[in-house]
């Protein structure tokens, strides 16, 4: 306390000196996962893709050290489709780009909680990263312990006996770097050495998120990076940035302002010097040009500080092919245009690809406009009773669709003799979730048929969604082998699913089909790996009902005949405001806000022929026929927009293209090309996870 002003400055200008001398040894001096012996093994069968990217990738390395290019860019995008291995392919592909092409040191950042844990469990068994490698960090000390309980008792039923619990990292001492992160909520027992670093890294925590030479972890830690407007959380996920490469999964699982906020975070990682993957099998163009102009601008700063060369490499792989080009990466020249075109070749190719697969999702639209029809003009009525007389009409055609789905897709238990089947009803929000799992629970179902349903949502009990989850991830599992064998699917063995199909034998003799019904909300979408054999959908976006559509059949192969996914004609917003154009509805969730849409109804938003023959991807991931980005931003200038993926291309457009036209602090082209970075503006006017 008695320390003189000067005798301060001084030490403090001393500490900053030492510190600054010391960031070097952050970009290349901290700890890298060395050999990994299943990375170098050669994947087999369908995942023989994989060495093909790496293949790729290294030929186009060896292509410019013959050239004198030593310090160059590298932006990725893997849109492998789902169940081909994409995230075993980060990996292998991020240990090729490595400096020396054989060590790993790299940041898998997720959306989900659930999806990292199981990110992390992968890269534990497939890549043989064990706790001194690998860090999983999601923020929650609940979610991981009962992560951790569930997995000990799924070894303990294998093995019969019983496992040694997983050890905790960290300590309960008091909080600093990482925001509402507890040490528990850290998995990792690296060795750290922290020498000169004592005080910025005070738990140990905040180590292991620094020094793990692999970290899985919630994009939200790594956000404070650009999102910080005041105080220090910026510092340590800026210091891990600066020493590992970066990979996004499931890029295309954000929306609206997110996408903004994570474009500012590739832009740091650019600027940062370090390589950038983003993966998902449905990244729409606008989203991959976008970002890589982000990591473009990036880099081109990190030139002006090194002897680095503008140059960026570019690849695109999937399960069909690899393609890597070089990148000239100059404002100067038509960098922005020579991705755009190279992006889109790679696509046709895989567009291409799919077309020739077999149909595995066919849809069609269950009708909603009788029901708009009859409810309308009931002015005798109170609105709440013709809300509910509406909601409970709405809630029987889903019923019915449910229905219809089970006749046409269902398996005999050969020990019973029961039809059983395996359905999803996807809502948008979570009263009408459980709502309608009331309604199903209470309904007079045919003589012939029982059913049983659960409903599954965000706002669940922890503990109660955790053994939800357990439970199905077990019984969701279907194998292309169970079809070609006339094997027994893994559901009918489930001691759960057994005494519900030996109950309901038992209790009538009339019954002969049974549905098991999950009722879910959008966390069903993304990070679940089950395999359903029908579903209903309640839709919010074109996106929505590609991700829900990807948990039906996900685990077999073949095409099917008749459609196995029903497409309402109106969800419930439009069914409550079916006569009122102007109001959105397709929003919360959903991409329709300031920009609407010419109509509510999905038989005149979706190309009701071309799903009811195949429900895919390609309209997200392609433009429409002879529609470029511009045409589709002038149409919009003074139109609604004409269909869904319309929408949705142009939504995304205008928060990522380079070429949008305003450059306020709320968009991504005023960080980039303005100084609105000086501010705490763009933090506040487009925040990550508003």
């Amino acid at each position: 306390l008695k320390q003189q002003l000067d005798e301060h400055l001084v030490g403090v200008a001393k500490q900053g000196l030492h510190n600054a001398h010391r960031l070097p040894l952050f970009e290349g001096g901290l700890p890298t996962a060395e050999g990994l012996p299943k990375l170098k093994k050669r994947s087999q069968g369908k995942f023989c893709w994989q060495d093909k990217a790496v293949d790729k990738i290294q030929a186009w390395r060896q292509q410019q050290e013959k050239q004198n290019q030593q310090n160059y860019g590298f932006f990725a995008v893997n849109m492998a489709s789902t169940g081909w291995g994409k995230t075993f392919a980060n990996a292998k592909v991020m240990r090729a780009l490595s400096a020396d092409g054989q060590s790993l040191r790299f940041t898998l950042a997720l959306g989900l909680r659930t999806l990292t844990l199981q990110t992390g469990d992968e890269y534990r068994e497939r890549v043989g990263l064990d706790n001194s490698e690998l860090a999983v960090l999601i923020g929650s000390r609940a979610v991981m312990e009962l992560h951790r309980h569930n997995k000990v008792r799924q070894k303990e039923e294998e093995s019969g006996g019983e496992e040694d619990r997983y050890e905790r990292a960290g300590s309960a001492s008091e909080e600093d770097l990482l925001d509402e992160v507890p040490d528990e909520a850290v998995d990792f027992e690296g060795l750290m050495t922290t020498e000169g670093l004592d005080t910025l890294l005070k738990r140990d925590r905040d180590k292991q998120f620094l020094f793990a030479p692999a970290l899985t972890c919630t994009i939200d830690h790594l956000m404070a990076a650009t999102e910080t407007k005041r105080g220090g959380r910026y510092i340590l996920p800026t210091l891990r940035l600066l020493s590992a490469d970066l990979v996004i999964d499931e890029i295309d699982d954000f929306a609206g302002n997110d996408l903004i906020a994570i474009g500012r975070l590739i832009h740091l990682a650019g600027m940062l010097g370090r390589k950038v993957m983003i993966s998902s099998a449905t990244i729409p163009p606008a989203m991959a040009e976008g970002y890589f102009n982000a990591y473009r601008e990036g880099w081109q700063l990190y030139c002006r500080t090194r002897r680095a060369s503008p140059l960026i490499g570019c690849a695109w792989m999937d399960e069909f092919t690899t393609q890597v080009t070089s990148n000239t990466g100059t404002k100067t020249s038509n960098s922005i245009p020579e991705y755009q075109s190279k992006h889109e070749h790679f696509i046709k190719g895989r567009v291409k690809e799919l077309r020739q697969q077999p149909a595995k999702r066919k849809a069609d639209i269950s009708d909603c406009q009788g029901l708009i029809d009859k409810h309308t003009g009931r002015r005798r009525q109170s609105p709440a009773e013709l809300t509910d007389r509406k909601q409970t009409a709405y809630f029987n055609l889903i019923a019915q669709s449910a229905l219809k789905k089970h006749r046409r897709h269902r398996t005999t238990d050969q020990v019973t003799g029961l039809n059983v089947s395996f359905g999803v009803v996807r809502m948008a929000n979570i009263s009408p979730c459980v709502a309608l799992t009331r309604y199903l629970l209470a309904r007079d179902w045919p003589q012939n048929t029982a059913v049983r349903v659960m409903a599954y949502h965000s706002q669940q009990v922890l503990l109660l969604r955790s053994r939800q989850e357990k439970h199905l991830d077990k019984v969701l599992k279907r194998s292309k082998e169970e079809e070609e064998k006339g094997q027994v699917p893994t559901a009918f063995s489930d001691p759960v699913i057994r005494g519900h199909l030996t109950a309901i034998s038992r209790e009538s003799a009339k019954v002969n089909n049974v549905l098991f019904i999950l009722v879910a909300t959008p966390v069903e979408e993304v990070g679940r790996d089950h395999d359903f054999d029908w579903a209903v959908v309640e839709p919010s976006s074109y996106r929505s009902i590609i991700q829900l559509a990807g948990r039906v059949r996900r685990h077999r192969e073949g095409g099917v005949a008749e459609p196995n996914i029903a497409l309402l004609q109106y969800n419930w917003k439009g069914i409550q405001h079916a006569h009122d154009e102007d109001i959105a509805v397709f929003d919360r969730p959903g991409f329709e806000d300031e920009k609407r849409l010419h109509s509510h109804d999905l038989n005149q938003l979706l190309d009701t022929q071309a799903i009811s023959q195949r429900l895919d991807a390609i309209p997200r991931i392609q433009l429409p026929d002879n529609l470029s980005i511009e045409q589709l931003k002038s149409r919009m200038k003074d139109q609604k927009a004409q269909s869904l993926i319309e929408l949705e291309h142009f939504v995304i457009a205008c928060y990522l293209a380079s070429y949008s036209g305003k450059a306020g602090p709320e968009t991504l082209r005023g960080w980039l090309r303005q100084q609105w970075f000086l501010t705490a503006l763009p933090q506040y006017l487009s925040p990550f996870r508003e």
